[in-house]
């Protein structure tokens, strides 16, 4: 990890820089697995499973019969657990919905909007060491309560050829259509071009490594649509004297563990809380299983010491993080100030892993910056908007003029014809 004390603010666009990728040489990589599968749809995707996942498989779809197996393979702890989790997420998706409200903008003209939801989705879930069926949660529950009504989750095996259990109970419960064995760039591919056994879907939803980014944005040049650009997983960490610095170094290590790519920021005006949660972080990271990931992450890492939280949420705007703690006092009085976030922890007892799990906020999040101009996924995630509107006869006579001013102002004349069409048929 690197620290920082009182860097002048023309340092600060060194400091939020994340660990650079190189996009050109994905892209690359990308294309061909695209054009693989493409021309050998299911074919391409088992010979990439033995290259990638060295795991030979006979067919990529999840059978009824796994997933009931699975269902018993979950303890009933975490049954109850991944339950609650439901409940909290459910309740705090399903209020996101809107009510449809038409407005008269003048006599005899009336505007309205109606949501649809997008019919078929795809949902990509990592597997590896660290198997997200959380994810599954965040991502399929507003997608069923948006009345999407197919959605396809795709996700690698493990060297057995198999699912984690939580991830195909998690699927089940949330309405998942069809599941598969699939991982990578080329479980992104499939849902986008489709194949003998997989649907190609409107909107990839999901997190994932480097290439699954790559080929998320890929995607894009064939008419499906991603949820947000993404990258690593981070957080940053605003600290005064009253954290609690072992809470502030169990939050960043959190985030460290997911990849030896994501990053941790570390922000405080206080150098006794500086000082001792960097300790702590040391200290921490020692009994992780995952400390090796971990210690790379912190590699990519930064501690920095500044003057006051007013500083601190100005760097912190300028980073855009995809999780943000305000580990101070009075955070109330902050909230207003803060502008690029993905979502918000605030409080020594707002840990990170809350909205990770079961809080109800959704944990898919915007990352490498993009929180200055994407939202987190929501339940608008899964709808598209459709504007209606109606026109009486005494509307239009209201409107018409305008609009043949303008029309004609711009050159459109047939424009301007529609109007005036209709407005002398009851001269």
């Amino acid at each position: 990890m690197k620290t920082y004390r009182y860097p002048k603010k023309t340092e600060w666009k060194e400091l939020i820089q994340r660990p650079i990728i190189q996009r050109e040489e994905l892209l690359d990589i990308v294309k061909i697995i695209f054009e693989k599968v493409q021309r050998n749809g299911d074919e391409a995707l088992l010979e990439l499973c033995r290259k990638f996942e060295k795991v030979n498989l006979k067919t990529v779809a999840v059978s009824e019969y796994e997933i009931k197996a699975a269902e018993e393979e979950v303890s009933e702890q975490l049954k109850t657990a991944i339950l609650q989790a439901k409940e909290n997420i459910t309740r705090f998706h399903v209020a996101q919905k809107e009510s449809v409200e038409k407005i008269e903008t003048m006599q005899g003209v009336t505007c309205w909007r109606e949501n649809r939801a997008i019919e078929k989705v795809g949902i990509y879930i990592p597997g590896g060491t660290a198997p997200l069926f959380s994810t599954v949660l965040m991502l399929a529950i507003p997608a069923q309560l948006a009345g999407c009504r197919e959605i396809v989750l795709c996700t690698p095996p493990d060297q057995n050829g198999n699912i984690n259990p939580a991830i195909l109970y998690a699927a089940k419960l949330c309405g998942v259509s069809n599941i598969f064995k699939v991982g990578g760039a080329q479980a992104i591919a499939a849902m986008t071009l489709g194949t003998e056994s997989i649907t190609s879907v409107y909107k990839i939803f999901g997190p994932g490594n480097q290439y699954v980014t790559s080929a998320k944005e890929y995607a894009q040049r064939f008419g499906v649509a991603m949820d947000m650009p993404a990258g690593p997983s981070e957080v940053l960490v605003i600290a005064d004297k009253y954290a609690i610095p072992e809470f502030c170094a169990a939050d960043l290590l959190s985030q460290a563990e997911h990849g030896s790519d994501s990053q941790v920021i570390f922000v405080a005006n206080d150098e006794k809380v500086f000082s001792q949660t960097i300790e702590q972080v040391q200290d921490q990271l020692k009994e992780l299983t995952r400390n090796r990931i971990a210690a790379e992450a912190l590699e990519n890492s930064n501690f920095i010491l500044l003057k006051n939280i007013e500083e601190a949420i100005q760097f912190s705007n300028l980073y855009a993080p995809e999780h943000l703690i305000l580990a101070v006092k009075s955070f109330e009085n902050y909230i207003p100030q803060i502008q690029n976030a993905g979502s918000v922890f605030l409080g020594n007892y707002s840990c990170e892993s809350a909205g990770d799990y079961a809080s109800g906020t959704n944990h898919t999040l915007p990352t490498n910056g993009f929180a200055k101009n994407y939202s987190g996924v929501s339940l608008d995630s899964f709808v598209k908007k459709i504007t209606f509107q109606h026109i009486t006869e005494n509307g239009l006579q209201n409107l018409g003029k305008t609009i043949e001013i303008m029309a004609e102002a711009e050159g459109l004349l047939a424009h301007k014809n529609a109007v005036s069409i209709r407005l002398k048929s009851k001269e």
